[in-house]
């Protein structure tokens, strides 16, 4: 249960297509946000399995399918991705991304 790449560098104003491929048998997601937002998120998870996602900086992948996110970095920092499905967050499927000045 891991991305890959779990390390990203973009610029500042920089819109990325991230293209997600479950090549495991079970639903994964990728979400991203700031580290304290998807360890909040990741509790509620916990609490509420079958939470539906409906927002542009998240994405389910069926076993054997494929979603994708574009974004746009309009902040610099230091952001995450993780798969926030109960078990997978806590195993450790989480990425960084870099964001830096244009």
């Amino acid at each position: 249960m891991r991305f890959s790449p779990d390390r990203i560098e973009v610029r500042l104003g920089e819109t990325i297509r991230f293209v997600h491929r479950n090549v495991d048998n079970v639903l994964h997601e990728m979400v991203i946000g700031t580290k304290w937002a998807l360890h909040e998120h990741a509790e509620l998870m916990t609490k509420f399995p079958g939470m539906e996602h409906d927002a542009p900086w998240m994405t389910h992948v069926a076993p054997g399918g494929m979603s994708e996110i574009n974004w746009t970095f309009n902040r610099p920092g230091r952001f995450e991705f993780a798969c926030l499905i109960p078990g997978h967050y806590q195993a450790g499927m989480i990425g960084t991304i870099i964001v830096s000045q244009a």
